[in-house]
């Protein structure tokens, strides 16, 4: 089972930009695909974006296009999700996801799709 911890939340002005970081434990980190999920208060947990373990394929949630980017170090069993112009509605608990893939280079946007979960990171955008 991978273990995943997450860091860098924090709080930050709208227009301002946080590099969270996944880093997960493991020897089978780099045959995860694996996702970022976010959760408000009061609101269930959604979709944000998503990478293949080869990292040949992404896809973000239309709220995030073209503010967030995903990307994975497999060298040091890492995933990034840099985000830029935030804004206060992207206020929430930021989780990172795994899931084994053994035999194919897919990735998976919905929450039951993920079997390992991290504990979470806040992410607070100030109006």
């Amino acid at each position: 089972q991978v273990q995943l911890v997450e860091s860098g939340g924090g709080l930050v002005q709208a227009g301002g930009s946080l590099r969270l970081s996944c880093a997960g434990s493991g020897r089978t980190f780099t045959r995860s695909a694996m996702g970022w999920f976010r959760q408000a208060p009061g609101k269930e947990r959604e979709f944000v974006a998503a990478i293949s373990w080869l990292s040949t394929r992404t896809y973000y949630a239309d709220s995030v296009k073209g503010r967030f980017t995903i990307s994975r170090d497999n060298a040091k069993n890492t995933v990034f999700l840099q985000m830029s112009s935030l804004k206060p509605e992207d206020t929430a608990d930021y989780y990172c996801a795994a899931r084994q893939e053994l035999y194919s280079d897919a990735l998976f946007v919905k929450v039951r799709d993920y079997d390992n979960w991290g504990q979470g990171t806040q992410v607070t955008v100030a109006s």
